[in-house]
């Protein structure tokens, strides 16, 4: 039986388990390139931590790309293509989310690895030490080889994962447009040695309280900003979402303020609803998995062991039950279904669970913590032991799909991606 990722009662993953990677100074030997087995959910520690601005999105391929953030200039830096591992996590406000969620102009943390098999790569293939290159003025470490994520955060997420806040130092406003001076220290315990960071505002950035979306004349009008000048703010403790816009004056590398939530409540509530779209699109989708074992029986008659992945709201888990009835169907590994043409129950293995196992320890992340044990009358072909399945408990919704996201009958590796004869012709 594989690792799992345990559950917990939150959609926040534990800090303790999602360590960042710390860099390596000149003196220590630099670790081996590291790269995914086939199977296996790779250890978060030999993950390569960077962040960027998301400038590109490919949603049904689970792929886009980063400006990511180097040693020299940021406006500079080409856009830099990833993909989603097939059980990589995407978290944005705070909860489980699709690529689709983020908008575009974030600035997103992430974890990476080599591509597992870069044959099969859906993003170029890389030196395994691209990062440590110059790329004239963009600097160094720009275009990282690790292209393949495991975890993919927003700001809020990360904070919220990682127990930390952005604590407010002083704002300076002119024409309702200025400045903020603030440092993403720990949210208790002793005050981190974290260098404040000058970010920009303007009256697009948003504020949220309570209940309440304010924006800057709101704020203004309350006292709480002053109108023009420079005010000290005491430290204030709130999450900032962060975003990159072009910069005048020179200024190569300065990140933007889109949105302040003034109090835990504002966030809960931000995280709240993308609970609930991310929950929503899942049943739509159905849960992906991979399969660890096939036990094949006579006349197409087979039990299926097959992994959950993990990251999402523990009551989509809660579906997966002994003796529910369940629909498999395959998948490729950028999660679109296979022969979806008449949507993704046509060709799918139908049949009952034998046994939903949970897992409590040693389990890591990317796996949802359970195993779960299938049997049917009828073994379609894409379930195969290492392949990536979907899987349908039968109180979800059952939904057709748009083209972009299956892959007819999946024998066709070209068939990966829409082409222009999905258009219509005039």
């Amino acid at each position: 039986m594989k690792c799992f990722v345990p559950l917990s009662g939150r959609w926040v993953l534990p800090a303790l388990i999602l360590a960042t990677v710390l860099p390596v100074s000149a003196d220590e030997p630099k670790p081996e390139p590291f790269r995914p087995a086939a199977g296996t959910f790779p250890p978060l520690e030999k993950a390569y931590s960077y962040r960027g601005e998301l400038v590109f999105v490919d949603h049904a391929n689970r792929r886009g790309s980063l400006r990511v953030q180097g040693e020299g200039t940021f406006f500079r830096n080409a856009p830099h293509p990833f993909a989603m591992l097939p059980y990589g996590i995407v978290n944005h406000l705070g909860a489980p989310a699709d690529l689709r969620d983020i908008p575009l102009g974030t600035v997103l943390h992430v974890r990476a690895y080599l591509p597992p098999d870069p044959v099969t790569s859906v993003v170029p293939v890389l030196p395994v030490d691209n990062r440590e290159k110059t790329a004239g003025y963009s600097g160094k470490g720009v275009a990282p080889a690790e292209n393949h994520v495991l975890l993919l955060e927003d700001e809020p997420s990360h904070c919220l994962r990682e127990s930390l806040v952005w604590k407010l130092k002083e704002v300076e406003i002119k024409n309702r447009e200025g400045f903020l001076m603030a440092s993403r220290e720990p949210k208790q315990g002793a005050p981190a040695k974290a260098e404040a960071e000058k970010l920009t505002f303007d009256c697009a950035t948003r504020f949220w309280r309570g209940r309440e979306s304010l924006g800057i004349d709101e704020i203004l009008a309350e006292g709480l900003w002053p109108a023009d000048g420079k005010k000290a703010l005491g430290d204030q403790a709130v999450h900032l979402g962060i975003v990159w816009k072009p910069t005048p004056d020179g200024i190569f590398t300065r990140f933007h303020v889109s949105d302040i939530w003034l109090d835990e409540t504002a966030m809960q509530r931000a995280g709240a609803r993308q609970l609930e779209t991310h929950k929503t699109f899942v049943r739509g989708r159905w849960m992906p998995a991979w399969v660890d074992a096939v036990e094949y029986g006579k006349f197409g008659r087979a039990t299926v062991t097959a992994t959950l992945f993990g990251g999402m709201d523990p009551s989509l888990y809660e579906d997966f039950k002994k003796d529910v009835s369940v629909t498999m169907n395959g998948a490729e590994n950028t999660l679109k279904h296979a022969g979806g043409a008449y949507g993704p129950a046509h060709m799918a293995s139908k049949g009952t669970l034998l046994e939903v196992a949970k897992a409590a320890v040693d389990i890591p992340l990317g796996s949802s913590g359970i195993q779960i044990r299938f049997e049917t009358d009828l073994v379609i072909e894409g379930i195969r032991p290492g392949r990536v399945v979907r899987v349908r408990p039968s109180s979800w919704p059952l939904v057709n799909l748009p083209r972009e996201e299956y892959i007819g009958d999946g024998s066709n590796a070209e068939d990966r991606f829409p082409t222009s004869v999905i258009f219509p012709k005039y």
